[in-house]
């Protein structure tokens, strides 16, 4: 069926168009050859300056708490609740030796409002949140290219194409944003909101650490989802209004998918939550913290199957194959996006990669130690010192660790799209009807049951426990096994066509 099309925005941003070209091509002529040249250190240290920029905005905020609990006169109030005066700071940081205290006093009197506080939390988040999926489009790029035979992109940044995503990002700014002519154009235009909005307030309430949350809500589980659920709304009203029948064929899918898969996906993350009487994603993280074998996954082999079934309705919640039936371009074209352009198709794009994000955050979290390490929490350092904070979390508990299992279940959801064939619809509805919906019955039932008659500190509960952290390690070895003899054999497995990187690249 040809659609008609109607220029909605016709070619009139033309000297923006040209701004951005040339503002791209100066960075990138700039930071090309450096990069090039020094690729590793210049990761290491946005890494670093990301984190010490966050460790002192923290810090700042602790600064000021604790200058208001020092002071007397903390009952006043003021304009926008800065109940510090400039002159109340001046004096304690005076009295501590604060150098460039004139400067800094400014500061802090500003930080006192939680306007101020929230609305840098939300900044870093934001940068967090668009990183992610243009970091995650990048490699999955270069995974699905290793997994062809292929080097992927190699020429946009030339070292390993890593400005390949901010390149396909201004070309989709600069393109036309297209409106088919008989579309709904009001629930057209709108749809890409739908999704891009509720995936970055899940990310408010994701935390990376004990106090790394931006808001710490008592049902954060609930919020999550109710978020991730929100996402189908924008499949479903994309798809109709686009007036084609193969985007309303991708958006009916999405609903019977998210539909049918939301319900085993409840019943298994209800098993973390018994474990540990919360549905508040700190206090069940924090339950996880006394070393590998404390994490739920490992509690009894319930919490496991439990972990699984996850790990599976998580896939079709993001549309991941071999559950991405919305958008099969075998069949659909392109599915429930397949009228969109330009910037509108990038969010829906933007959502997707961030959900996954998401719900690698929510299984590392629920079910594998949260931001804590394998090492137990007990074996941290108890000095007070900056040097000791920072170490305590490297080794033992904080955001990297968090980060690090999120990036390798992000991972492992790009490794099985190229891996796994597309299935039909019956049978994704029969694989969570028949299936998985009676596994995650049994498996919360026999969770409760397991609770009331093996509680923690039983011999029977020791015993199945260290077992299945046995098991654990013994996954995670053979992951890391089947890595090293790849890439040690990375010449002889992959054939012919990605044995040298191109010219120039």
């Amino acid at each position: 069926m040809s659609v008609p099309w109607e220029h909605r925005r016709p070619v009139q941003y033309r000297a923006s168009a040209r701004f951005i070209i040339a503002l791209a091509t100066v960075v990138y002529r700039v930071a090309a050859p450096i990069v090039r040249a020094v690729p590793g250190p210049i990761l290491l240290t946005a890494v670093a300056l990301s984190v010490l920029a966050s460790w002192g905005c923290m810090g700042l905020f602790g600064v000021v708490d604790d200058i208001a609990a020092s002071t007397a006169n903390t009952e006043a109030t003021s304009f926008a609740g800065l109940t510090l005066t400039v002159a109340e700071i001046d004096v304690w940081l005076v009295e501590h030796s604060v150098p460039a205290a004139g400067a800094v006093k400014y500061l802090l009197w500003v930080l006192q409002s939680e306007i101020v506080r929230d609305l840098i939390a939300v900044t870093g988040i934001l940068i967090l949140f668009n990183i992610i999926p243009v970091y995650a489009i990048w490699w999955e790029r270069k995974v699905a290219g290793r997994i062809q035979s292929r080097l992927g992109p190699m020429r946009a940044g030339c070292w390993h194409g890593w400005a390949q995503s901010f390149a396909d990002g201004v070309k989709l700014i600069i393109k036309e944003d297209l409106v088919p002519g008989g579309a709904d154009k009001p629930l057209f235009l709108v749809a890409p909101y739908f999704a891009f909005a509720p995936a970055f307030l899940a990310f408010c309430a994701l935390p990376l650490g004990t106090y790394w949350v931006f808001r710490n809500v008592d049902v954060a589980l609930l919020l999550v989802l109710g978020m991730l659920g929100v996402e189908v709304v924008s499949v479903i009203v994309g798809g109709w209004a686009s007036n084609n029948k193969w985007s309303v064929y991708g958006a009916m899918r999405e609903a019977c998918q998210m539909v049918s898969y939301e319900v085993p996906m409840g019943l298994a993350l209800l098993v973390p939550v018994m474990t540990a009487g919360s549905l508040n994603l700190v206090v069940i993280g924090e339950a996880q913290s006394g070393g590998w074998h404390t994490w739920a996954a490992f509690h009894n082999p319930f919490a496991f199957v439990a972990f699984v079934v996850y790990f599976i309705c998580s896939l079709a919640s993001c549309k991941r194959a071999p559950f991405d039936l919305p958008e099969a371009e075998s069949e659909l074209v392109a599915g429930f996006h397949t009228e969109y352009s330009g910037f509108r198709w990038a969010m829906f794009f933007f959502a997707e990669y961030a959900a996954m994000f998401v719900v690698s955050a929510l299984c590392v979290t629920l079910f594998l130690g949260a931001w804590h390490s394998p090492l137990p929490q007990s074996w941290a350092l108890e000095s007070s010192s900056i040097w000791a904070k920072g170490l305590n979390g490297i080794l033992f508990s904080g955001p990297v660790w968090f980060l690090f299992k999120c990036v390798f279940f992000l991972y492992v959801q790009l490794w099985l799209r190229w891996t796994l064939p597309r299935i039909r619809i019956d049978q994704v509805l029969h694989a969570c009807v028949q299936v998985i919906l009676p596994i995650a019955l049994v498996t919360l039932l026999g969770h409760a049951l397991w609770m009331l008659w093996f509680p923690a500190g039983s011999i029977v509960y020791a015993i199945v426990n260290v077992l299945l952290s046995i098991v654990g390690v013994c996954f995670l070895g053979v992951a890391v096994g089947i890595a090293a003899y790849g890439f040690a054999n990375r010449r002889r497995l992959i054939g012919y066509l990605a044995v040298d990187h191109l010219p120039g690249s």
